[in-house]
C-alpha cells in the first residue's frame, strides 16, 4: 500500500461509513475540482465499506467506459488498499475478486455507462453497493438503473464526479438534494491533495480558461456561456515553420461549408499553416466529393502528409481521400472532450493559427455557448474551422503533447 498523508475531506470520504454521525447516510457525493484526491479516497474507502460489512455480495464498480474505469481507478487499486486485501482481475469477465485472508471474499463488476442503452447491462443484477466514478458522465438513465439494482440491505451508493452545469440531472436531483436524499456531500478543492505539488497545481490553474477553469480548478456548477474560446493576439503567428510532421484536419460539408487545415508539428507543438474553406450556400453551389479531393490534394502540395483526420461520418468523401493515396484517420468525435483539450493546447501554446488562416480567426471570434440549451452545447453556426481544428487536437495533439512512453502502441502506429 502507498501511504500519504490525508486531508480532513478525503479521510471522511475514505471513512464517513465507519463514523457515528455519518453511518446512517445511504449515500455519499464528493464533487469538486480535478486533481483533489476524489477518485483514491473513494475508491479506497468503498473496498474498505464493502469487505467489512459484507462477505459473498456483488456490487458495481462504474466508470463512463470499462476502459476509463481501468485507467483510472482499477490499475492502481492495489497500490491504494491494505496489504492484507488480495485482489484478483478477470479481464475477460470485467470482474474484481476481493478477499482479506480470513475467509471473506466479494465480487466487483465493472460497468461502462457511456450511453443511454448502457442502462441494459445492469438489469437483473443484484448489488449491495455501487461506485459511479465520475457520474456526470454518465446518462441518467444508467445511473438510476444502477441505483435500482443496489436492494441488498445495508448497500450504499458512492458518487464523485467533477461539476458540470448547474441544470445537470445530477445536481438538481443530487447534489442540491443531498439532505433530502439521506447523502453525505464533500466539496473538494486542489488543496485537499497534499501529495500535489505546488508548481504543478500552479500548472493546472494557468492551463485552463473560462468554464474549464471554473470547473475543473474551482471545482462550481457553472454554466457554459458566452465565447468558446479565450483566442486572442498571443495564438495567431505569422510563422510557418517547417515541421517534422504533416496532418491535415477536415469538417467535410455540402450543403454546410468545408473547412480544412494543413498542420506543420514539431514535437508537441502545431501551427496551422494553411486553410481551404467554401460554403455551397453562400456560393450558390455545391462541390463534389472530387471536387473537393482535388482542393485537398492543393493544399498538401509540396508536403508529405502523414494522415488526414476526417469526421468518420463523411463515408463517401473518405474513401475518395483513400482513392487519392491519402492516409486518412477517422476523428475522435466527443465535443466537450475536444472542446477542452484545445481550450488548454490554445492557453499552453501547443497549436497557433497562421495569419492567413482568416476563416478559423474568424470563428474563434464567433464560435459561442447556447445559453439556451442546458447540456453544454455550441451554437451550431461558425463552427466548421472550430470543428475541424478540435479533431485535430483531440485526435492527433492529445498524443503529441503526451509523453511518448503513456501512448498505446496500437495509437502510436497511426500518429
Amino acid at each position: 500500500m502507498i501511504y500519504q498523508r490525508l486531508s480532513k475531506r478525503q479521510k471522511l470520504a475514505m471513512l464517513w461509513w465507519n463514523q457515528p454521525k455519518f453511518k446512517g447516510r445511504d449515500a455519499i457525493i464528493c464533487d469538486g475540482s480535478i486533481r483533489s484526491g476524489k477518485t483514491v479516497s473513494m475508491a479506497v474507502g468503498f473496498i474498505l465499506w464493502s469487505m467489512s460489512n459484507f462477505d459473498g455480495q456483488i456490487f458495481g464498480i462504474c466508470g463512463r467506459t470499462i476502459q476509463s474505469l481501468r485507467r483510472n481507478v482499477i490499475l492502481h487499486l492495489h497500490d491504494w488498499v491494505p496489504e492484507d486485501l488480495e485482489i484478483s482481475e478477470r479481464r475477460g469477465e470485467n470482474m474484481l475478486v476481493v478477499s482479506d485472508g480470513c475467509g471473506h471474499k466479494n465480487i466487483y463488476y465493472l460497468f461502462g455507462g457511456k450511453d443511454e442503452s448502457s442502462y441494459a447491462l445492469v438489469q437483473g443484477i443484484t448489488l449491495a453497493g455501487a461506485l459511479l466514478d465520475e457520474v456526470v458522465l454518465m446518462p441518467q438513465s444508467f445511473v438510476e438503473q444502477v441505483i435500482a439494482r443496489c436492494s441488498v440491505a445495508g448497500s450504499k451508493l458512492w458518487f464523485n464526479c467533477n461539476p458540470g452545469g448547474p441544470e445537470h440531472w445530477f445536481n438538481k436531483n443530487w447534489v442540491l438534494k443531498s439532505k433530502e436524499m439521506n447523502a453525505l456531500h464533500i466539496h473538494f478543492t486542489m488543496q485537499d491533495n497534499y501529495s500535489l505539488a505546488p508548481e504543478i497545481r500552479e500548472r493546472y490553474e494557468r492551463m485552463y480558461t473560462g468554464v474549464f477553469y471554473q470547473r475543473y480548478v474551482l471545482g462550481l456548477w457553472v454554466l457554459a456561456e458566452g465565447l468558446v474560446y479565450s483566442f486572442g493576439e498571443e495564438n495567431i503567428t505569422d510563422e510557418r515553420p517547417k515541421g517534422a510532421e504533416y496532418y491535415i484536419s477536415i469538417d467535410y460539408g455540402t450543403l454546410n461549408p468545408f473547412s480544412a487545415g494543413l498542420w506543420s508539428v514539431t514535437g508537441d507543438k502545431a501551427v496551422r499553416i494553411k486553410e481551404y474553406y467554401y460554403s455551397g450556400r453562400e456560393n450558390s453551389r455545391n462541390m463534389t466529393d472530387a471536387e473537393y479531393c482535388d482542393k485537398v490534394t492543393e493544399l498538401a502540395d509540396g508536403y508529405e502528409i502523414k494522415r488526414v483526420i476526417v469526421d468518420p461520418s463523411g463515408a463517401s468523401f473518405i474513401e475518395a481521400l483513400r482513392q487519392r493515396k491519402f492516409k486518412v484517420l477517422g476523428a475522435k468525435n466527443d465535443v466537450l472532450d475536444g472542446i477542452r483539450r484545445t481550450s488548454v493546447y490554445l492557453k499552453d501554446g501547443n497549436i497557433k493559427i497562421h495569419r492567413s488562416c482568416t476563416d478559423s480567426i474568424r470563428e474563434f471570434g464567433l464560435y459561442r455557448w447556447d445559453e439556451k440549451k442546458n447540456d453544454d452545447s455550441v451554437i451550431k453556426e461558425n463552427d466548421h474551422a472550430m470543428d475541424d481544428i478540435r479533431y485535430f487536437c483531440n485526435t492527433i495533439m492529445r498524443y503529441k503533447v503526451k509523453k511518448k512512453q503513456d501512448i498505446p502502441p496500437e495509437v502510436a502506429r497511426l500518429l
